[in-house]
């Protein structure tokens, strides 16, 4: 379960990027942000992960209040909310694998445990067969899912992704959103902040609309906008 409860966030240049804002996400939903740049879709999910604090409110997630945690539970928590980003994020002088299993190396997992979630993993995104390429020899859509696949391999309890098609085909696109879909429909907590409207409006899952740091609209199995 994640609460925002009236949060706030005022950065140091007087930018109000959210305004009390109160919404409640369920174990297992899948929820999109939208609303247009500047709305605070990007601010909500570095609040969740505490890359950023607020300036008000409450964040609670499971229980845990993110105003009280210690620094050194955040890297659980990040963990615990893996993160996929529109431009991929990944270290082009390592291998796929390399890429997938360097969150497992930092936590210390065992080489070969790590080796066989890195296969599983990769099967699961449909990139089996290139785990031993490097990011350049990949396509977009490829490189999303490798993206996926590094934030999916330690078995999160959510996903974050921000604006996660935004450089992809529309066919790439719909095969990104299907295979998060897919994740989410196995138990996981999916939040995806996007403009793409065809998507919002073929997959129709929750819409929680944000404009200028507020939610001006939250409804279940929504278009990206009201008809």
């Amino acid at each position: 379960m994640i609460v925002f409860e009236k949060v706030s966030k005022q950065f140091s240049d007087s930018t109000t990027a959210l305004d009390r804002v109160s919404f409640q996400i369920k174990t297992g939903e899948f929820v999109f942000l939208i609303g247009p740049s500047g709305a605070g879709k990007t601010s909500v999910m570095k609040l969740l992960r505490r890359e950023i604090s607020p300036s008000g409110g409450t964040i609670i997630i499971e229980d845990k209040n993110l105003n009280a945690i210690p620094k050194k539970d955040i890297p659980a928590l990040r963990r615990s909310l893996a993160m996929c980003y529109q431009d991929f994020k990944l270290l082009n002088d390592r291998t796929v694998a390399e890429n997938i299993g360097l969150s497992l190396e930092i936590a210390g997992v065992a080489e070969e445990k790590k080796n066989d979630l890195v296969k599983e993993v990769l099967k699961k995104v449909g990139l089996e067969k290139k785990g031993n390429f490097f990011p350049v020899q990949l396509s977009g859509g490829e490189l999303q899912r490798v993206g996926i696949a590094r934030a999916i391999v330690a078995n999160p309890k959510v996903i974050l992704a921000d604006e996660p098609t935004g450089n992809l085909d529309p066919e790439a696109a719909f095969d990104i959103l299907k295979l998060l879909k897919e994740i989410n429909l196995a138990k996981t907590t999916v939040i995806v902040a996007t403009h793409n409207v065809e998507l919002v409006n073929k997959f129709k899952e929750r819409v929680i609309e944000l404009k200028h740091g507020q939610i001006i609209r939250d409804a279940k199995k929504a278009k990206y906008a009201n008809e």
